[in-house]
């Protein structure tokens, strides 16, 4: 399995040139933004670890971790992070299950403890710890962070909060303002913010306790996640819901401002053509050539995303306001914003249209899993096995 990373790279969570080792500054757009899909570099010393090539990726805004769970299992860092450290594996990480990263914390799973160091500050000992009993009957994570024990790590102080042991939580997706929840029979809690219609119960009010997204009661989901004011889910049949702002298409609906915004760069661009030309501009279209189109903003209700040509959604993840996801046959779609080339299709044009990322296509690569950092995207892919 081999990872690829696309988007926002300013602190080298993709790759590192020497350049920006050096601090030269030249050239800093194309280190910035990476807009097709490239493989991240093993930067893991040989010489002091076991290394794996099977891996799983956490990412924030700023760092990316990588999560080694075979044989001497280990979390490494790279991004925002110090030179001694990145891509070398932390030693307060050895024998870790489960990891997860924000812009302040990482938090590592132990057979019999969580830890939560915090990443401003050089500490050699945690910033928050709790012991917890193993699983007897498992040799797996004994939780699936950021769930715990009676509740949950969030993403800033009080970093542990309680849960109801009637919700029976089986996953938890976080951003900086609200929580999606999925429950062991698949239904669907939010609470947080909902000035977007980000926790789709049809309107904008907040909510302080978790509350069931009653659309999407009778169904059964499978997986979810959540972006900075959006929400997704996949129900068991492979379908894929969406909810919350629209802004940039993050929905994979039609966006007003997305099409304004695209309009006007077309515009500026036709512009300096014709003067160059010394032509007129592009003229309007013609009254009988408008046709009206439903824009959505604000979708405060879970709405079924068709996605051309018809598939089953197996995974999705979310960033700040774009989203990726893998089919069953192992393509990968993304649409919304994509001024960072986090959409991956070698451009820095935004969509409020799923389009498949042809690169994989085109390496005879089956995606099987898709990581979102905020403005990047990490997608893990196998070669496809020939006939």
């Amino acid at each position: 399995m081999r990872w690829f990373g696309f988007g926002f790279n300013a602190f080298g969570q993709i790759y590192v040139r020497d350049k920006l080792i050096k601090g030269v500054c030249s050239d800093a757009v194309n280190e910035v933004k990476v807009s097709s899909p490239t493989e991240l570099a093993n930067q893991v010393d040989r010489s002091d670890c076991c290394l794996t090539t099977d891996y799983q990726i956490r990412a924030s805004w700023s760092r990316r971790a990588s999560l080694h769970l075979d044989g001497d299992s280990f979390a490494c860092l790279a991004g925002f992070v110090s030179n001694e450290s990145c891509g070398k594996p932390m030693k307060e990480s050895r024998g870790c299950k489960d990891a997860i990263i924000s812009e302040s914390y990482l938090t590592l799973a132990f057979s019999d403890r969580l830890e939560s160091w915090d990443l401003q500050k050089k500490e050699k000992t945690p910033s928050w710890s709790i012991k917890i009993n193993p699983h007897p009957e498992s040799s797996g994570p004994p939780v699936n962070l950021p769930l715990v024990p009676g509740g949950y790590i969030a993403t800033k102080p009080p970093l542990y909060r309680s849960l109801s042991p009637h919700l029976r939580a089986k996953s938890l997706a976080l951003s900086a303002e609200h929580a999606i929840l999925l429950t062991a029979s698949g239904a669907v809690y939010t609470w947080g913010l909902g000035s977007h219609g980000q926790l789709g119960h049809g309107g904008l009010s907040s909510e302080e306790e978790p509350r069931a997204v009653e659309a999407l009661w009778g169904m059964p989901m499978s997986c979810i996640a959540t972006g900075g004011w959006h929400s997704v889910c996949i129900s068991d049949g492979g379908d894929l819901y969406v909810w919350g702002w629209n802004n940039s298409g993050q929905l994979g609906l039609p966006s007003q401002g997305l099409r304004k915004t695209l309009q006007q760069q077309s515009s500026q661009q036709a512009g300096a053509s014709s003067q160059d030309a010394n032509t007129s501009p592009t003229e309007e279209p013609k009254e009988e050539e408008k046709h009206e189109e439903v824009f959505i903003s604000i979708q405060a209700f879970p709405a079924l995303l068709d996605i051309t040509p018809s598939c089953e959604i197996r995974t999705v993840s979310c960033g700040c306001r774009h989203t990726a996801a893998v089919t069953t046959t192992g393509d990968l779609y993304t649409w919304g914003w994509g001024d960072y080339g986090q959409l991956g299709h070698q451009t820095f044009i935004s969509s409020d249209e799923p389009q498949r990322v042809e690169f994989f296509r085109e390496q005879q690569m089956r995606v099987v899993d898709v990581v979102c950092g905020a403005w990047n995207t990490f997608a893990a892919g196998v070669k496809e096995e020939v006939a």
